[in-house]
């Protein structure tokens, strides 16, 4: 088993968790890591580098894809390290006959549907940003390589990963670390699928997704974001029905400090 961007937040979570379930776990990531036990080898490598993503991924099964730029930024950096990241990703396992992938997509590829309205993963993208932008992008290529080289991928939407919610708009997106957990497990072993697309969201009251894809992988989220409501500030303000799921990173402000060197333009 593989997992790039292995130093982050969420595959820090995971190598702890996953180490004791397989007997060998690859860790990449640009930044420097050290192996905390028999079964990891740590490789730092910059995913732009297709060659030695190849030879990191030789004998692998699995591949849990979190590397990546993880917040909106200049649209030329979400290529580079999103798009292009994933494509050398995916074109590795190929390469190397890989059996499953997991892609680390986002909420964020509808971010601009109405608070008010249930999404499942058969809805149009609506990206809040250009980070959304990337993450639709990085949903196709996958489908690509599912269509055209029978490559085994499953895209996690990824909520708001946090240890408890502690903002307004978490109350409807967060995800808990076991549930993030329960959904990589699922989309690591779920039997026969070429394809798939599920949001990874804990069972909040508020969720604006759909959790029919995910379970149907196999995993039933059991972590509410309710029963941190009364220590939330902002959570009784009343909610506009027909405002972005997105929050703050539909608006045009985010994505405008981004443009043009971060000079905001009319």
């Amino acid at each position: 088993m593989v997992i790039t961007g292995a130093a982050g937040r969420i595959g820090s979570a995971l190598r702890h968790a996953l180490r004791d379930e397989t007997r060998h776990l690859v860790l990449i990531d640009r930044d420097p890591l050290t192996a905390q036990s028999p079964v990891e080898r740590v490789i730092r490598l910059d995913l732009t580098d297709l060659d030695a993503l190849t030879s990191a991924f030789e004998g692998a099964d699995v591949v849990i894809h979190l590397a990546g730029l993880p917040d909106e930024a200049p649209l030329a950096d979400l290529l580079d390290a999103n798009v292009l990241g994933t494509f050398h990703v995916l074109e590795a396992a190929r390469r190397q006959q890989v059996d499953r992938v997991v892609l680390a997509s986002s909420n964020r590829v509808t971010g601009f549907h109405p608070v008010g309205k249930i999404v499942n993963p058969e809805d149009p993208v609506r990206p809040d940003g250009f980070y959304g932008v990337s993450k639709v992008a990085i949903e196709a290529l996958a489908r690509l390589y599912a269509d055209k080289f029978a490559l085994s991928v499953v895209c996690l939407r990824i909520g708001s990963f946090e240890d408890r919610p502690d903002d307004a708009r978490y109350l409807a997106t967060w995800l808990s670390p076991r549930d993030c957990l329960g959904f990589i497990r699922a989309a690591i072993t779920a039997p026969d699928v070429s394809f798939a697309t599920a949001y990874a969201v804990s069972a909040n009251t508020r969720r604006f997704w759909d959790l029919d894809a995910g379970i149907q992988l196999g995993y039933t989220p059991v972590d509410n974001a309710e029963d941190h409501a009364a220590h939330v500030v902002g959570a009784d303000d009343p909610i506009d029905s027909r405002a972005p799921q997105g929050g703050r990173y539909a608006s045009a402000e985010t994505t405008l400090t981004h443009i043009r060197g971060g000079q905001l333009n009319p």
